[in-house]
Formats: structure tokens, sequence, C-alpha cells
């Protein structure tokens, strides 16, 4: 106690300005990693609270250049259906596409394909060879009915197909040609082989820098903890092609939350792994020796976390990803800059701390993609943003079920007695509704690399090496704002 060292956070400091030969932002490339094995064309991860990350979320961050991790505050079944639908979305060959059977009803099909969240199905027989197709049109004008496949679909006989080897280019030409959405693949046997939608096809163009794997499906994380059916979840999540699973609790430099990393990474041999949440050098480098692929840092900075407030524990972020990064880049191993980003230069101020990206929460909850429906407060809009360790949050999961425990059924005395101890560590809040979140990422990804002109920097890598710092008192942060003039 002798000697208690000075932490800084965001507001503490500015970048310097260097001398620099970046004329023009589109000179700047903001290519990351997320983890060891999977990159990205931009440094933005959309948090795994409740509030900002399910399905849409994800989608639009991998088509983006970045990637979203799916909440763990749900039924396992749940959160495999949300990944299977970010998995299923995209890919130039989708191999395993959904299928019904010919005697299917109509009912039946609209249940599964809900719940899978597609469009359209393939028609197959006892030995996957193709029999027709049903989209969505085909179930129009069909009030009171509830027909088979068979009666309702387009057979195979007159459906636009082509072989298993047609390449990307072949797809685009039959696509121009036919005018059809959907073009099945049938193996010399018969059997379908796969599928290719002209979606698929039109955004290789739109979104070129999109986050994908080997096999052109968008890229995705999710989350798990670290007690209860943490395993299970994750070997369910391994069978749906997540790409990374992230541990995440508040505090993951435990007993307990080393015990689940090592098992984790055990299990989970074909996806990354990342670690979090994190604040100093000791455990990113326990992190590093249990085998994770990247690491999460930050405890109490986020706007809707007070657990610094409650439990008088954390560590100002830009000290902690500092300290953090000096392991990680010796290990070669990324590091998520994860809240307390209340501008969009705090951003450029965490790559420039070492970071290799930033998860982001606040920014993007209140967007067309974040869960929850739109609400009118006073004649505005709004959405229903929260912590994970809010009151509301902790609660729903504990009566629910879904907090990872095998839940027994609770008298009224029990349930108010549990409700009693919880402490929360969050709070719950209206944020403004913002649009799409691809508005947001465009502005984001803008100020970072005008952050990033002003370094002297290229890339990230760049910007790593030519930041300085500079502290700043409290007047240095008014005079950074706007200030002695009346918002229009």
């Amino acid at each position: 106690m002798k000697s208690i060292p000075l932490g800084l956070t965001y507001d503490d400091v500015l970048l310097v300005p260097q001398k620099s030969r970046v004329a023009s932002r589109s000179q700047v490339a903001t290519d990351t990693r997320l983890s060891r094995h999977i990159p990205l064309a931009i440094p933005f991860v959309s948090s795994n609270v409740d509030t900002v990350t399910e399905s849409s979320m994800a989608i639009i961050m991998a088509k983006l250049g970045g990637i979203g991790i799916i909440h763990r505050f749900m039924t396992i079944e749940r959160q495999v259906a949300e990944v299977s639908r970010v998995k299923r979305s995209e890919g130039f060959v989708m191999d395993s596409p959904f299928t019904l059977t010919p005697l299917q009803t109509l009912s039946e099909a609209k249940l599964l394909m809900k719940r899978h969240g597609v469009t359209s199905a393939i028609i197959v027989d006892p030995q996957n060879k193709i029999l027709g197709l049903v989209s969505e049109r085909d179930t129009w004008f069909l009030h009171g009915k509830n027909p088979t496949m068979q009666s309702i679909m387009t057979p195979v006989d007159k459906l636009i197909t082509a072989s298993v080897a047609t390449t990307l280019r072949e797809a685009r030409e039959i696509f121009r040609t036919h005018k059809v959405e959907k073009l099945p693949l049938i193996r010399p046997d018969g059997t379908l082989g796969g599928l290719i939608t002209s979606r698929t096809v039109l955004n290789q163009d739109i979104y070129p820098k999109a986050t994908k794997d080997a096999k052109g499906r968008l890229r995705v994380g999710a989350a798990v903890g670290v007690v209860g059916d943490y395993l299970e979840r994750a070997a369910e999540l391994m069978k749906a092609h997540i790409d990374v699973i992230v541990v995440d609790i508040a505090h993951v430099h435990s007993v307990h939350g080393l015990t689940a990393i090592k098992k984790l990474r055990s299990a989970c041999r074909g996806a990354d792994v990342i670690g979090g949440n994190i604040a100093t050098p000791e455990a990113a480098r326990d992190l590093v020796r249990l085998g994770c692929d990247g690491l999460k840092v930050g405890i109490g900075p986020g706007g809707i976390c007070i657990t610094r407030m409650v439990a008088g524990v954390g560590m100002p972020q830009l000290s902690a990803i500092m300290e953090c990064a000096a392991v990680a880049k010796k290990a070669n191993v990324p590091l998520i800059a994860d809240g307390g980003t209340n501008y969009p230069g705090d951003m450029t101020k965490a790559l420039s701390a070492g970071a290799d990206s930033v998860m982001i929460t606040g920014w993007l909850a209140g967007t067309d993609e974040s869960p929850g429906s739109i609400i009118l407060r006073k004649g505005q809009k709004y959405k229903v943003h929260r912590g994970a360790a809010s009151f509301s949050a902790v609660a729903s999961r504990m009566l629910s079920g879904v907090s990872g425990q095998v839940r027994k059924e609770l008298s009224e005395e029990e349930m108010g007695k549990e409700l009693e101890e919880i402490v929360p560590e969050g709070v719950e809040s209206f944020v403004p509704y913002k649009g799409p979140a691809k508005d947001v990422i465009h502005q984001l990804v803008g100020a970072v690399k005008s952050g990033m002109s002003y370094c002297n920097a290229r890339t990230i890598a760049e910007l790593w090496k030519h930041a300085q710092f500079v502290r700043m008192t409290s007047s240095g942060l008014r005079e950074s704002a706007q200030h002695n003039v009346e918002e229009m």
C-alpha cells in the first residue's frame, strides 16, 4: 500500500499528432485479428449482451468485416439455432441446405422453416434424391388449407439445377440467364449435394470484406459461462460449426474460471477459444498458458456496468489494455478491448494501447439488428438496454432456468428469498433508436481511420509502433469536447 500505481483510462489521455505520410483515410487499412486464426477486415466485435447480439446483429457484423458474439442467456437449443441462422445465411455453397419430405404438411413446413430461419426448402426422398423445391411464394393464398409438400412443390424436372462442381462464375451466369433465386446442386447419383442462392452471389459484390470461413459461410462467435451446462453448451455449438467460443464471465481469473477454460480448450478443438474478462498481466499470462486464442480485457468500464461502484474492484481501461497487451504481444495472442468507449476517438486510443479489436455494446444497442422491440416514450423511439449483471437480467435467468444451473420448482417464499440475494452489478436503461447497425459501424470505421491518419499509421500494426499518448487534466478533457456554444 506504500506505492499505489496510477491507472489511466481513455479520458485521461490524447494521442499526439504525428508528421503523417497518410494523405487520405482511403489509404488506411483496418485489417486485424479477432483471435489466432480469425482475421477481421474491421476491428469491431459486437458484444455478447442480451440486448445487443443475436443472429441479426451477428450477420450484419460479419458482412461488414467484423464479427458478432451471440450471448449465452438463452437455452442451449436457442443459442444453437441463432448460430445456425448465421451460418446458413450465406456461403457460396450451402453443404447441408434445409430439406423436407414430400409428405410433410404446409403447417409443419411453416413451423420448421421459421425455426431454422429459411424461406424455402428442397424436397427429398429417403435416399436424399431431389424431388422438388418449395419456396415461400408457393405457400401464398393457401389460407385454411394444409396440403403436403408433394402437392405444392415445383418438381425437379422444372427446376434449374447444376452439378456440385459448379464454380462461382458459372453460378453467376446461370442466375443471370435463367433469373432464378435458388440453384440446387446434384451429385452424379442424383442426390442433393448443396445449394447456391442468388443472394449469396450478390453479397459477394455487396460485402467483399465479409468475415467468412473456408466454406464461404459468415463467421460467428458464441459466449459460454464457466459453471453448469457450459461444456454441453459448447459441444452443441461445435456441432453448429461455431467459429469461436468466448468464455465470458466478469472475472475469469479465478479457480473455476481457469478450470473451465482448460476443459473448453481441450473439448473445442475445431474452434478458437477466447478468455475473459481480465484486467491484469498475471491473468493474461495464465490464459495464454492455458491455450487461449484471444484475450478479452475489461473489468468495469462499460456504460451499463457498475461493478466498480458496487464491488470497488476494477482497473482503468487504458492501463488494463496496455499491461495485458504487453503479455499478449509476446505470445502472438490477439486482445479485445471490451468497454469504456464513450467517444469514437476512444476506439483509436484502445487500438493504440495494444488492442487488436474493440468490443462495442452501447454503440449498437438501439439499432434495428439489436434484440427487442422499439418502444415509444414521450414521443421518441427507444429500445431497452441492460447489463448482463443488472437485476432484471439476473432475475429473469434465475427464474427461467437459463442460467446454466439445473432448476427445481420454487415456492413463492423460496423465490422471494433468491431475488433478495441478488446484488446487481449492472443497470437497465432506455437507449434512443438508432436505425441500421451498418450506419453506426461505418461512422466508427471512419473515425478510426481518421485517428490512424493523424498518427502516421496505414495499418493497425503501424499504429502500435507510432502512437504516442499525452496525459491531460480534466481541463484538457473539457477543452476536447464542444464548449462555449449552444448545440443546434
